[in-house]
């Protein structure tokens, strides 16, 4: 890399230590030579690597302001073009939706103002057109409240970057600024508050000690209100113009020119419940709703720092992220060396945490952040380690309140963070979980969390670790020895079965095929011993040659994977064909979860068999026990949605494949009828002008373009009918999975008298008697079962939310079908309804 770039990606870079700004006045100069004398050279290459480096390290967008400011002093016209290109850009983020570029480029902006390159005036109206739109947006009349989520959006924009400018802004012209101000609390008194369900209870506010009931826009708001009275002064933004400040005072201020905000779309002419809903739903898809940082350590452990401060470096932390998130540890490095004075390591875990349990999903996958700090650990051991630890015991107090998909992710972090660090943990703090019964939320996540680690190690390693608990290896699953009923021990009688089984075993070491071992199957063991005795010694016996490990069962599958298909060609059977598989593998979740999804893979069972199988009564008991069963319902759930995602990516791409053969096929002809029509006069007859040759290889063209259009269209239609049948199976699929949510819940639930809502159904618990009444048979009831049964109903809505949020998208194409045949019925639950519609963010009345 060039000097003059290296220099502009390194600028005001510190050691690994927390530093201060007294240097970036001399990186600035330094930077600021290089640059003058290569914008004489090579300038069409400088403003575009200039403007690349702010957007994608915002954090140093002060530093880049500055030098912008420096060098307007002496290039007008490169400045005026570097003005022109970011407001080329934002127009561009504004019309196409990018969020992350709005937000950035209007901090950059709002920099270049405090470096006299932007008139104040005009960063103003950029502020008030945005400011217009989001109150239009949520009006009753003009606007479409239901994208509030846009609206939200831009005046985020507007307040997040106010802690770069506000100071400049309120001495360059107050009236203005505070009339922005004043239109933002305007906006504020006609917006809806949209709270973040799942995670309100680290929502607190930054002295008190009870949940707070603002949104993240109420609460940036205050923050920047607090932010204003103290007189615009923060401690976590560098200001290094004021080092220049006697020079940048003579540069030139630039105009930008008017903006344009996107309009949301008309609100439906249908005002039903349903419609509004999806409207939401879309906005939020393409304005993703941003929740206040998780306040998950007490307050004394930044008590120094001001709210606006511990925004400021969210903000900061979340840059990174987004922009180095294909170096892990570039991102770990800048991170750890962000240009703030004071410490932030715990403002840090809670931003990394508030990400990985982000709802509906985090803008990366869990394995990301937990490379990240794994790194941040690694590059501050003397301090992150222990305030990561300290972040997990809080999350793991507030278990029981955390959102069911929330606090999957939290079990698969965790565990996998664990697999980082020699699987050292003091068990011994949690090894009183013992005590609580099976079902208690703090229980299950550490069984779940060391059946994790047994996965990413082996058993022996696992118990190793937790010797200063040994009474957790009760938690642990039994070792991974597959439950083979046809083993042949010493002492053990042998039945015919055991002989069926030995005789397939033979027949696959001797490589028949599976067509001559289906006929074997169908004259030999089926007429006399039945279906359940012939599915139970072929699933049986395939399973344990494939044991050894996935290769071998995978190689299994796909040898005699058409056995399975043929015995059990229907939904009933393909049930029974996986309880086999789950009673084979029943000391290892891992195998059975693995073996389920490749057996849909290979088409031997069904997604619907799954679903059935899921909320079989063997599994059903189990659901706030073991998170197994969910585990391969979504798996069965992403197979299914990642093949539809898969053929849409197919269709587009020969889409624009057939345009281009089109294409190629009309210029070949057009070039073989131009050919055609050059003829010439000899001796009265009419000739070919052009070479024979020519004309034969100008047919031979079209000939081959025209059959590679009809190819493309023939794989294009082929393609259209295998999603079509797609979206029809998943249909199916949706009235199932909801249909058996709600006949399991049904049979569980209190009245709808009693639990309306799930505060309700945490309530009755607490509100029990230590006895109570068996209404069947007029038993005592332990309120440890009561306790149970409304535990179970916990996870089971909570899961309902979590699948039904994760696959929204796919949900509502189906509304229709699914309002006739399930949500409409008498007989259906409201906490039923309450998950769904929350999810889909259907209002509830």
């Amino acid at each position: 890399m060039s000097n003059w770039k290296t220099l502009l990606l390194r600028i005001g870079e510190k050691g690994p230590e927390y530093g201060t700004s007294s240097d970036f006045k001399d990186h600035i100069e330094t930077c600021f030579g290089v640059i003058r004398r290569e914008i004489e050279r090579s300038g069409d290459q400088v403003s575009p690597y200039l403007l690349q480096c702010a957007e994608q390290l915002p954090h140093k967008i002060p530093l880049y302001g500055t030098l912008i400011g420096l060098l307007n002093l002496e290039n007008e016209d490169f400045v005026r073009k570097i003005v022109e290109s970011v407001q080329a850009n934002f127009q561009v983020a504004l019309d196409s939706g990018n969020c992350n570029s709005i937000r950035i480029l209007l901090r950059f902006m709002t920099s270049l103002l405090c470096s006299k390159v932007i008139q104040p005036a005009s960063l103003i109206v950029v502020f008030e057109t945005l400011l217009s739109s989001a109150a239009t947006t949520v009006d009753e009349e003009k606007g479409n409240p239901s994208w509030q989520a846009q609206a939200d959006f831009y005046v985020i924009c507007i307040l997040s970057s106010l802690p770069w400018g506000g100071a400049e802004l309120a001495e360059q012209v107050p009236d203005e600024i505070e009339r922005v101000l004043v239109g933002i609390q305007a906006y504020l008194s006609i917006r809806k508050n949209s709270s973040s369900s799942g995670l309100n209870f680290f929502l607190k506010g930054e002295s008190e000690n009870s949940p707070s009931e603002k949104d993240f826009v109420e609460d940036l708001w205050d923050r920047t209100q607090s932010l204003a009275s103290n007189g615009w002064k923060l401690d976590s933004v560098p200001r290094p113009h004021l080092s220049f400040e006697a020079q940048l005072v003579a540069g030139k201020f630039h105009e930008l020119r008017p903006i344009k905000c996107m309009e949301p779309p008309s609100p439906p002419s249908d005002h039903s419940r349903e419609n509004i809903g999806k409207q939401k739903h879309d906005a939020l898809m393409r304005y993703p709703q941003r929740i206040r940082r998780l306040n998950i350590f007490p307050a004394n452990k930044t008590e120094d720092v001001q709210p606006i401060d511990r925004f400021v470096v969210e903000e900061y932390l979340l840059d990174v992220l987004l922009y180095l998130n294909g170096c892990r540890k570039e991102c770990a490095s800048y991170m750890a060396n962000l240009p703030v004075p004071f410490r932030y390591e715990y403002l840090m875990a809670e931003t990394l945490f508030s990400q990985i349990l982000l709802l509906p999903q985090p803008p990366f996958k869990t394995l990301y952040y937990t490379l990240v700090i794994m790194d941040l650990c690694k590059a501050l051991p003397g301090a992150f380690p222990a305030v990561v630890a300290g972040a997990v015991r809080a999350l793991f107090e507030k278990i029981s309140d955390l959102d069911m998909e929330s606090r999957t992710r939290l079990i698969l972090w965790f565990s996998h963070h664990l697999s980082n660090f020699q699987f050292i943990w003091p068990w011994e703090e949690w090894s009183y979980v013992l005590d609580l019964p099976k079902w208690a939320p703090k229980r299950v996540f550490v069984q779940e969390v060391l059946q994790r680690e047994v996965r990413l190690s082996y058993w022996d390693k696992i118990k190793q670790s937790i010797e200063n608990a040994s009474a957790l290896e009760e938690l642990l699953p039994a070792k991974a020895a597959p439950a083979y009923r046809y083993s042949l021990e010493e002492g053990k009688e042998k039945t015919e079965e055991h002989q069926l089984s030995a005789e397939l075993n033979r027949k696959v070491k001797e490589k028949q095929s599976a067509r001559d071992m289906m006929s074997w199957i169908e004259e030999t063991i089926y007429p006399v011993h039945g279906f359940e005795v012939t599915l139970t010694v072929v699933v049986q016996t395939l399973l344990e040659i494939g044991s050894k490990s996935f290769t071998h069962m995978v190689t299994v599958l796909e040898r005699y994977g058409q056995v399975f298909g043929k015995l059990c060609p229907d939904n009933d059977k393909q049930v029974m064909l996986l309880s086999q598989v789950s009673a084979y593998w029943k000391n290892n979740a891992q195998m059975t979860a693995v073996a389920m999804d490749r057996m849909m893979g290979y088409r031997l069972v069904s997604n619907q068999a799954i679903v059935r199988w899921v909320f079989s009564p063997e599994n059903v008991d189990q659901f706030h026990m073991s998170d197994q069963p969910w585990e391969i319902l979504g798996n069965a759930l992403n197979k299914t949605y990642n093949r539809i995602s898969d053929l849409r990516k197919d269709i587009s791409n020969i889409t624009k494949n057939v345009l281009v053969a089109e294409k190629a096929s009309a210029n070949a002809r057009a070039e073989l009828e131009a050919a055609e029509s050059k003829l010439s006069i000899v001796e009265g007859e009419p000739v070919l002008g052009e070479n024979p040759g020519k004309m034969k290889r100008l047919k031979s063209t079209v000939e081959k373009t025209g059959e590679a259009e009809v190819s493309l269209r023939e794989s294009l239609e082929a393609k259209e009918a295998l999603l079509n049948r797609a979206l029809s199976e998943t249909e199916a699929l949706l009235l199932l999975l909801f249909q058996s949510f709600s006949a399991v819940l049904k049979e569980r639930l209190p009245e709808p008298a009693k639990a309306r809502s799930l505060e309700d159904l945490k309530s009755e618990d607490e509100n029990s008697s230590a006895m109570e009444v068996d209404t069947e048979n007029g038993n005592p009831k332990k309120r440890s079962e009561i306790g149970d049964r409304e535990q179970w109903c916990l996870s089971t809505v909570g899961y309902l939310t979590a699948f039904t949020r994760q696959y929204a998208n796919e949900i509502w194409p189906h509304m229709e079908k699914l309002k006739l045949e399930v949500f409409s019925g008498e007989d259906v639950h409201p906490l039923f309804l309450q998950a769904i519609f929350s999810a889909l963010q259907i209002p509830l009345q």
